[in-house]
């Protein structure tokens, strides 16, 4: 007896990071979403907005990460209607971890957190079992081991906005190209005081290249190999009418 296997789960196989740096908070994550050994998605956002102020990488199952994310953006819209009042990243953090300690670690949404308020720039590391901690740097995903070992080799206090972005990128690299898991592009999300900028596609390194074929035939010359003289009979269509009494 054949017995069916279980459906694969989309899951965002991923290789998210967060640093903090001289202004404010970089993210960046790939944009390969996979079912089982399948590429689901190429070009998935896996950098979720949460508020005006705070933006969150998902890894883990797909559904699941765009599910919390959302949800946790909705309840803090309804919050800054009530308070007129910017939504805190502290309210975030507590919020997300009860509602994954709740539910053990069977939400599969392992998250990077990153915010701005009037405490300063955090950055925040949450698992699938509600665990948080605060961090200057972390990685999380399939492709985190390769990502934080270029972070832990060349990260310094008080980076530069375009030196972050650039380990940032080379850390996404390093886990697109070492983990099967991550690929396609790479996005960035730089989050300040008062601005946030969500760079879609900052680098495209897997792209297919089509190679374009010249043809060097002269116009109304083109040579053939084989003539046929094929003969055609007309066929003549005869309908008969019927008759009716």
């Amino acid at each position: 007896m054949q017995v069916a296997s279980n459906p694969h789960f989309t899951k965002t196989g991923t290789t998210i990071v967060g640093l903090l740096y001289k202004d404010g908070i970089i993210l960046g994550a790939d944009t390969r979403a996979t079912a089982g050994t399948i590429v689901a998605e190429k070009n998935c956002q896996k950098i979720h907005y949460i508020a005006d102020n705070i933006y969150c990488c998902g890894a883990g199952t797909a559904a699941d990460t765009q599910w919390v994310t959302d949800r946790m953006a909705s309840e803090l819209q309804l919050m800054r209607l009530n308070s007129n009042r910017q939504s805190r990243v502290s309210t975030v953090v507590t919020r997300l971890k009860d509602h994954l300690y709740k539910y053990q670690g069977h939400v599969g949404a392992a998250l990077i957190l990153g915010g701005y308020d009037c405490i300063g720039p955090q950055l925040i590391s949450i698992s699938p079992n509600g665990y948080c901690t605060y961090l200057p740097y972390c990685t999380m995903g399939s492709g985190c081991l390769a990502a934080i070992s270029v972070i832990e080799s060349k990260y310094k206090d008080n980076l530069e906005e375009q030196e972050a972005i650039n380990l940032v990128r080379e850390a996404i690299e390093a886990g697109i190209v070492y983990d099967l898991g991550s690929g396609s592009n790479v996005d960035i999300c730089v989050i300040k005081k008062e601005k946030v900028n969500l760079m879609r596609n900052y680098r495209t390194d897997n792209q297919r290249l089509n190679e374009q074929f010249k043809y060097k035939n002269l116009k109304n010359n083109t040579p053939y190999i084989r003539q046929f003289n094929v003969q055609l009979e007309k066929v003549v269509d005869q309908s008969l009418q019927m008759e009716v009494e």
